[in-house]
């Protein structure tokens, strides 16, 4: 007994002196095109201070920076091309930024700080693309008899998106949640029906969204979902009102025209009688 508290004391001086400890791993979810700074929490750098940072994706890791009160180094050639030009480290605190990052740079970042013991932090950083405007069409419209005998029309509606991965597509009646659907591989098109009641006055939209954005897309459902009868009176009255003004304006000119043209003709055939 006397022993075993002896060797844990041991322990607990050598753990103060070397001053080893990880912290826990922080995700940090960036989108597409965007910067991060993955800071150390280092006030300043001092003398014989040291700050080396790593990437790790899958079983590989590898040094992408390091730095002390002496100088900077960047390494971002040959297995690091990735980050060519796209990395930066404060002088003052050793934080590291990454510019206009991509799908490339998801992975896991380490950062070892010596300064009197060895510190490490760990990040992982997951980058997601940029979301597309959700596109709702109409993709069918049926006309139903209940069992009241009232008649009605029901329309079946379509959200979709193209290469998208990691996101979810979803259906809301107002704030209610109706429908959705999920994707985290790459997706080549992710669609999403709904079927709704004609002359439904509710409001309904269709959401795209990942963890950090999300692109909504309102539907009108008198707009969509018109018969083939008001759509037909619908583009009847939009030619009627483009057309009525050139017809009266093409009036216009041949009345005036045809005056101009009697007048010429009368004055002519005055002269020719003198």
């Amino acid at each position: 007994m006397v022993f075993h508290a002896f060797f844990c004391f041991c322990l607990w001086l050598l753990s103060g002196v070397s001053g080893v400890y990880t912290d826990e791993t922080k995700t940090i979810p960036v989108t597409e095109g965007d910067f991060v700074t993955l800071n150390t929490d280092v006030t300043k750098i001092k003398r014989d201070d040291h700050i080396l940072w790593t990437f790790r994706i899958k079983n590989s890791e590898t040094r992408i920076a390091q730095t002390n009160t002496q100088n900077i180094s960047i390494y971002d050639s040959g297995e690091n091309e990735r980050f060519r030009d796209r990395l930066q480290i404060n002088e003052q605190t050793g934080s590291l930024t990454i510019t206009n990052i991509n799908k490339l740079h998801s992975g896991l970042y380490k950062v070892q700080i010596i300064n009197g013991g060895v510190r490490y932090k760990t990040f992982n950083i997951a980058v997601y693309g940029i979301l597309p405007v959700p596109v709702i069409i109409r993709d069918s419209l049926q006309n139903f008899t209940s069992s009241s005998g009232s008649s009605g029309s029901t329309c079946s509606l379509l959200c979709s998106v193209v290469n998208v991965s990691d996101v979810t597509l979803s259906w809301y009646k107002g704030n209610s949640l109706l429908s959705s659907i999920s994707v985290s591989d790459l997706s080549i098109g992710l669609s999403l029906p709904l079927e709704v009641e004609y002359q439904d006055k509710n409001t309904y939209s269709c959401v795209l969204k990942n963890p950090i954005s999300n692109q909504t897309q309102h539907v009108d459902i008198s707009e969509v979902c018109q018969t083939p009868s008001e759509s037909s009176q619908f583009l009847f009255l939009i030619v009627v009102f483009l057309l009525l003004p050139l017809l009266v304006v093409t009036a216009v000119v041949m009345m005036m025209f045809c005056n101009h043209k009697n007048y010429a003709q009368t004055k002519e055939d005055g002269k020719y009688y003198e």
